[in-house]
């Protein structure tokens, strides 16, 4: 059974003791020309989204830049093994690069032990940061009040059904379900009548590390209320909530899954490749009725890709994940994304952020956001038809930033996400 419900608050309760975990890595050095930059690298072979971007980056850097270089530093592992080897590197001046790629639900931790550098030295100088908006400028600022990092994109996440699967099954084409029992109807019809497929994936327990945190427990925790407090943090009490009956309510969700065998067998769905394989087997192979997930997953799928599906326009649905009963506001997203920080260890810091506004031009952004199926944080961009007309689920996704919540920032917050992937086991 994948999901043990009375766990989450004693889970939650300790925390967690913290992880032995190996260094890697190679630092920045001291070659006053040479940015390290330091990204997560797809496990999946085929898919160099980032490499590709980062390649012609690195090409158009040098090229304005004569004398400079820049070496890329790639860190190939599932999200959670990324995130410890990336805190083991910034420790020491030895291995920290001079740029890295931080998940913004990770950075107030790395904050907090003192590992990255505060930008605002360089962003009071940069035109180009008042082109960001306000949530995500604040993604990467810290409780003292200082910003860490620049975004290159945001998130938001949704409900991908196989419009095939539903055909079979005699699901309508435009399904768009008001509440949970509803999700789960659909599922188990498809368990019914389409033999050979999985009908509904939730992302669960530990090796999925943060995928099964948030596009499975909080999509639905957040759902639980009506949209306008945080169900997993207290700011008055500054207390995580850990036995609610919210709390309950969603691990009851996921634990429904899996007993009633609607979704993945328990040794795929605990396995860490699984998310690449929902993108890159199951999605595209017409195995799996609906997928709780997020907005990147067609940069699996475009043309130089690994998994290229130029159909997948056709072959998929979106419909957003709804509140628990449908209470206002009817529906529910979760938003991350990632920003581009310099170590407080870094060698090259000046260098560093150069690269960054190299990156984060405007046709460099968006460039980026359609590479990587991303919703836009620049205004310019966000407002440019050649982005909304891109790809097809852009607009569905960037509509949903309006009924989105983010995560607690708060350096404990990686700890909790690990109970409860724990907890949902």
């Amino acid at each position: 059974m994948p999901v043990r419900p009375t766990a989450a608050p004693l889970l939650l309760a300790t925390l967690l003791t913290a992880t032995a975990l190996s260094a890697c890595g190679s630092g920045s050095g001291s070659d006053p020309d040479t940015v390290k930059v330091s990204f997560k690298q797809s496990t999946d072979n085929s898919i160099r989204v980032m490499d590709t971007y980062l390649g012609e980056m690195k090409k158009e850097f040098e090229k304005a830049n004569p004398g400079k270089k820049v070496e890329l530093v790639p860190i190939k592992a599932p999200d959670s093994e990324y995130y410890t080897k990336l805190q083991q590197m910034l420790r020491s001046p030895k291995t920290a690069p001079d740029l890295v790629y931080e998940d913004t639900f990770l950075i107030n931790s790395d904050i907090t032990s003192g590992y990255l550098k505060p930008l605002d030295p360089y962003l009071d100088k940069w035109p180009d940061w008042n082109q960001f908006v306000d949530t995500a400028q604040s993604a990467a600022k810290a409780q003292d009040g200082k910003t860490y990092g620049v975004p290159d994109g945001t998130d938001t996440r949704g409900l991908w059904f196989d419009k095939g699967i539903f055909k079979k099954a005699g699901l309508p084409a435009d399904w768009q379900p008001k509440t949970w029992d509803e999700v789960l109807a659909a599922a188990r019809t498809i368990k019914a009548k389409v033999p050979g497929v999985t009908p509904l994936n939730v992302y669960t327990g530990k090796p999925a590390g943060e995928a099964a945190t948030m596009q499975g427990f909080e999509m639905l925790l957040y759902g639980t209320g009506d949209g306008t407090s945080d169900p997993l943090y207290d700011t008055a009490s500054k207390k995580w909530i850990a036995g609610s009956q919210a709390f309950k309510d969603a691990l009851t969700f996921v634990h429904t899954v899996y007993k009633e065998k609607l979704g993945p067998d328990v040794s795929d769905a605990l396995d860490p490749n699984f998310p690449t394989n929902v993108r890159g087997e199951l999605m595209p192979k017409g195995k799996l009725g609906i997928n709780l997930d997020g907005s990147w997953l067609p940069q699996d799928w475009l043309k130089g890709a690994g998994h290229e599906w130029p159909e997948w326009s056709q072959k998929l649905g979106l419909a957003y994940m709804p509140t628990q009963t449908g209470q206002a506001p009817g529906k529910v997203s979760m938003s991350g994304g990632w920003t581009w920080s310099i170590p407080a260890k870094a060698s090259n810091p000046d260098l560093a952020f150069k690269f960054i506004e190299t990156m984060q031009t405007k046709a460099n952004a968006q460039k980026w956001y359609i590479a990587n199926s991303g919703i836009a944080v620049r205004k310019d961009v966000a407002s440019d038809p050649g982005y909304v007309k891109a790809q097809p689920g852009i607009k569905f996704f960037t509509d949903l930033v309006a009924s989105t919540h983010y995560r607690p920032a708060y350096p404990a917050y990686p700890k909790v996400s690990t109970a409860i992937q724990e907890a949902m086991e």
